[in-house]
C-alpha cells in the first residue's frame, strides 16, 4: 500500500531510531552542561586561573575544529556514524574521569586541564560531525526540520536545567566531582545510541578517492553556494565574538560582578529558557516571517542581545544578564534550526559528513581564535572593555545575512533541495518502526 505524498506523517516520537538518538543526545547535552560550568569553575576556584589562562582553556576546547575538522569529515563519511558517536561518548567519559581522580590524589594542574580540554575537543570533532550527519540517514528528508527542532528542544531544556543543577552540585560536592557526573551521562548516551536499529553501510573502499580530493569537494560545495556562503560567514563571525565573551564570562561573573556559583547557575538556566522557547517556536516563527527571512532576523536579534553582557557592569547585573541571555538564546536557536535544516536538505547524503565538517571548520575554527584573543585582550585591556569589543563584533556578524537575498525570501529554494527527490530515501536505508 502506497502512502499518499500529502498524507500527514506520524510524529518522530513514534520513530524508534529517532527516539534513541534523541535520548542519547539529551543525556549527552545534560552532561555537557555540567562540565561546561564545572571545568571553568575548577580553573578559577581550585587552580586560581587568571583571564589569560581562562582564554587559553576556552581556546583549547575548540582548537581541534580549526586543526582537524576538514579531514575528520572525509573520514566520518567513510565510517559508520553510529560507531563514531558511541566511541566518542565512551572516550570522552574516560578522559573526563581523570580530572576528579587527579583532584582526589592532589595532583590536579592547569596543564592536565589544558590537555583534557584539547583531547576531548579532538574527539568531539568526530562526534559532532557524525552526530549532525546521522539524523538525515535515519529520518525522511521532510522530517529533518522536525527532528532538529526536537533535538534543539532537548538541548535547550538541558540549558535551562543543567546550569542550575551543575551549580547545585558544585556547591554540594565541588567542581571535580561534578565533572564525574558528566562521564556517567556520556556513558548512558553511548548506550542509547547503540540501540538504534538502522543498518548503515560504510562507503565502498573501491570508490574512495584521495583524502585531499574528498576534503576539497566538501569545501567547494559550501563555498560554491551563495546563500550557504553568507550563512557560514555570519555564523563564523558570531562564534568568534561569542567565544571571546563566554571564555571570560565565568571569571567576569564571579570576580567582577561578584555572583555566587548558585546565582551564576540561575542566570545561565533562566537565560536558557529563551533557547527552549526558540526551539519550540522556531517552526512557527519561520512560517510567520518566512523560512529564509528567519535567518537574518534571528541573527540581528541575538547579536544585539549579546550587548547585555558588558551592560551588566553598569546596570543591575542579574536582571540584565537574565533578559539578555533569554533573548540571545532565543535568537541563536531559531537561527540554528533554520540554517542547519536548510543545509541538511541542500546536501546530497554521500557528502553530508564533508559538508558538515567544512561548515564546522569555517564556523567553529574562529572559536579558539576568539577565545584566545579574548583572554589576551582581557589581560591587557581589562575584562569589561574586552567584552564591549567582542559584543560589538557579535552585532556586526549579522551583516552577511542581513545584506543578502535571504531577507526577501519567505521560502528557501526547493529546487536546490538534494533530499526532495525520493523523499523516503532515509526510510529505505533501514527498518522503520
Amino acid at each position: 500500500m502506497t502512502i499518499p505524498a500529502d498524507a500527514p506523517r506520524r510524529s518522530l516520537w513514534h520513530h524508534h531510531d529517532f527516539r534513541q538518538l534523541w535520548l542519547g543526545d539529551t543525556v549527552s547535552v545534560f552532561g555537557a552542561q555540567f562540565v561546561g560550568l564545572a571545568m571553568p569553575l575548577m580553573a578559577v576556584q581550585v587552580l586560581g586561573a587568571d583571564a589569560f589562562q581562562m582564554g587559553l582553556l576556552a581556546a583549547l576546547e575548540s582548537l581541534a575544529f580549526l586543526l582537524i575538522s576538514l579531514p575528520a569529515g572525509a573520514w566520518v563519511d567513510r565510517w559508520r556514524k553510529k560507531l563514531v558517536i558511541v566511541l566518542g561518548d565512551l572516550l570522552r567519559a574516560a578522559l573526563l574521569l581523570t580530572l576528579p581522580l587527579a583532584w582526589l590524589l592532589d595532583a590536579l594542574t592547569m596543564g592536565q586541564l589544558y590537555g583534557v580540554a584539547f583531547t576531548v575537543g579532538c574527539i568531539s570533532v568526530f562526534f559532532d560531525v557524525a552526530n549532525q550527519s546521522y539524523l538525515p540517514q535515519i529520518v525522511d528528508g521532510d522530517q529533518i526540520g522536525e527532528g532538529n527542532g526536537k533535538l534543539q528542544a532537548s538541548q535547550q531544556t538541558a540549558g535551562v536545567v543543567g546550569p542550575a543543577a551543575a551549580a547545585g552540585l558544585v556547591r554540594l560536592v565541588g567542581s571535580p566531582l561534578t565533572i564525574a557526573v558528566t562521564a556517567v551521562c556520556m556513558a548512558l548516551s553511548a548506550l542509547f545510541v547503540s540501540r538504534i536499529r538502522h543498518r548503515e553501510e560504510p562507503s565502498d573502499p573501491a570508490t574512495r578517492r584521495p583524502l585531499v580530493t574528498e576534503v576539497r569537494e566538501g569545501m567547494a560545495f559550501v563555498l560554491g553556494h551563495p546563500l550557504l556562503r553568507r550563512v557560514v560567514s555570519c555564523t563564523g563571525l558570531s562564534n568568534l565574538a561569542s567565544s571571546a565573551v563566554f571564555g571570560l564570562f565565568v571569571l567576569y561573573a564571579v570576580r567582577t560582578l561578584g555572583l555566587a556559583e548558585t546565582t551564576l547557575g540561575l542566570v545561565l538556566s533562566v537565560g536558557a529558557v529563551g533557547g527552549l522557547l526558540g526551539a519550540v517556536s522556531s517552526g512557527r516563527f519561520a512560517r510567520l516571517v518566512g523560512e529564509g527571512r528567519a535567518i537574518p532576523v534571528a541573527a540581528v536579534v541575538s547579536g544585539l542581545a549579546m550587548l547585555s553582557t558588558p551592560l551588566a557592569s553598569v546596570l543591575p547585573p542579574v536582571p540584565t544578564l537574565l533578559v539578555g541571555g533569554f533573548v540571545t538564546s532565543w535568537g541563536v536557536v531559531v537561527y540554528n534550526v533554520a540554517q542547519v535544516s536548510f543545509r541538511q536538505r541542500l546536501c546530497p547524503r554521500p557528502l553530508l559528513g564533508r559538508m558538515n565538517a567544512s561548515v564546522r571548520f569555517l564556523v567553529w575554527g574562529p572559536m579558539p581564535v576568539g577565545a584566545f584573543a579574548g583572554g589576551l585582550l582581557g589581560r591587557e585591556l581589562g575584562v569589561v572593555p574586552t567584552l564591549w569589543i567582542f559584543a560589538s563584533v557579535a552585532v556586526l556578524a549579522a551583516l552577511p545575512v542581513l545584506l543578502s537575498p535571504l531577507l526577501g525570501m519567505r521560502t528557501l529554494p526547493r529546487e536546490l533541495d538534494a533530499l526532495a527527490e525520493g523523499g523516503h530515501g532515509a526510510a529505505a536505508d533501514g527498518p522503520r518502526p
